[in-house]
């Protein structure tokens, strides 16, 4: 081939950017199945780890994979700031996924399709998105020189789905040393946008998430013959227990963020609106009523039921799973309510647990995200909200780190976005993922 052929053919090609290369990369991400049963039967993220170090020493950088247990690996590494003696920043994300059955969607969930406008599959927006953004930003910066104004940590984490026993937690106790000077970070779950109307769109911030404490429910009663009338029956009991609970409703909490979080909805609504009647302010907000609303109360949900094993035998034992979740400040209470709702005879015994985290919604890094949404986007407004389930933030706290929710997404309004996690179909629109790539890189240069 010629000279000049070889520099028109240069010409011809188009240059690659992280806007131009994030939904390849979600999509790579997407095909490789990390999904996470709870029990360590899946395939683990070893191949994901793997994939994200590939992609990130291709620039010159030697990023370190951690292997907690067999398969359950994570990929941390630093990128030099220009100055050195300012704290650092940590950008984490997970890895792993929540299960899907691929008879119940429109695509295969692990075939990163797109169609309509989206990429489909299991994590799409939980969270190999902002995995993709933060690989395609960094990448970018790399192939063009650009350093970061101070030191970046990136980890892209296992277990999330399952607490952050493999991931998270492992790396703060056993290497504490990889974040040494970081004081701030940004993860999952916020900077996803909602259209209010033609002049404004806010966008959620995560500064607090609830506490969780998954548990296991168990009653002993007497066994006995099917055939037989029995007062002491174990799954009777346990149903009662199972019955009231899942119908309670705990008393209404409007917690400082959620506070913070009408004030703003308030404001860019010009209405006032009445935290002692939240259905009507619920209303308003279309599809992501469902994760605001169940931020106002702790809620405790029955999600496995276990007993028995032949028909004409009654078990002397009945056992049930329930997902709890508390607010910021009250834990206490949460627990004193759940006995008091279940009774006497409910044996409860803690699977895991994890704190309630809150931090306020101030300071430079706040402000660098509001600066980066209006460059993109004029009408953007950032606001606080808190997180109905937990991240990985709750183990970085630990180290002292300020975390907050921010994988900046502007999102159709008629998408369900909350209906996306861990549900049927999930997906993340390409524009959305280029959008977040802009706002990320914008970001980073203002924090």
């Amino acid at each position: 081939m010629s000279e000049r052929s070889e520099s028109a053919q240069r010409a011809a090609a188009p240059e690659v950017t992280g806007e131009s290369e994030v939904a390849d990369l979600c999509r790579d991400l997407i095909r490789i199945d990390t999904s996470n049963y709870g029990d360590g039967s899946g395939p683990g993220e070893r191949k994901a780890a793997e994939y994200v170090a590939e992609q990130l020493a291709e620039f010159g950088l030697e990023p370190r994979i951690i292997e907690s247990a067999k398969g359950r690996a994570s990929t941390v590494v630093r990128i030099e700031g220009e100055d050195r003696s300012r704290p650092g920043l940590l950008i984490h994300g997970h890895t792993d996924v929540v299960p899907a059955n691929a008879a119940d969607w429109t695509y295969d969930p692990f075939s990163g399709e797109i169609a309509d406008g989206c990429v489909w599959g299991r994590g799409a927006v939980d969270m190999k998105d902002m995995d993709a953004m933060t690989l395609a930003v960094v990448r970018d910066r790399l192939r063009t020189g650009r350093k970061p104004p101070r030191d970046l940590v990136l980890a892209f984490l296992a277990d999330e789905e399952a607490g952050g026993t493999y991931g998270a937690r492992y790396l703060v106790d056993k290497h504490p040393d990889l974040f040494e000077g970081v004081t701030e970070a940004i993860g999952e779950v916020g900077g996803f946008s909602f259209t209010v109307n033609d002049r404004t769109r806010l966008y959620l911030v995560e500064t607090a998430e609830k506490g969780m404490h998954w548990m296991r429910l168990t009653v002993e009663g007497r066994a006995g013959h099917g055939s037989m009338e029995n007062d002491d029956n174990a799954i009777t009991e346990l149903c009662e227990a199972v019955a009231r609970l899942g119908r309670h409703q705990f008393p209404l909490r409007i917690t400082k963020t959620v506070r913070a979080f009408l004030d703003e909805l308030s404001d860019a609504l010009g209405v006032e609106l009445d935290p002692e009647n939240m259905d009507e302010t619920l209303r308003v907000l279309g599809g992501i009523a469902k994760m605001i609303g169940t931020t106002l109360r702790n809620t405790a949900q029955p999600t496995m039921l276990g007993a028995g094993y032949k028909v004409n035998v009654i078990p002397g034992q009945a056992t049930a799973h329930v997902d709890g979740r508390f607010l910021p400040g009250y834990e206490e209470e949460f627990l004193a309510e759940l006995d008091s709702v279940l009774g006497p005879r409910v044996k409860r015994e803690s699977l895991h647990s994890d704190k309630a985290i809150e931090t306020s919604f101030d300071g430079a890094l706040v402000e660098a995200m509001q600066t980066a949404l209006r460059a993109e986007d004029p009408i953007a407004r950032a606001v606080p909200y808190c997180l109905s389930g937990g991240t990985d933030a709750k183990s970085f706290q630990d180290l002292g780190i300020r975390c907050f929710g921010f994988a900046p997404l502007q999102l159709p309004p008629e998408l369900d976005f909350a209906g996306m996690f861990h549900g049927v179909d999930e997906r993340v629109p390409v524009e959305g993922l280029k959008f977040g790539v802009r706002v990320l890189d914008r970001f980073i240069d203002a924090c």
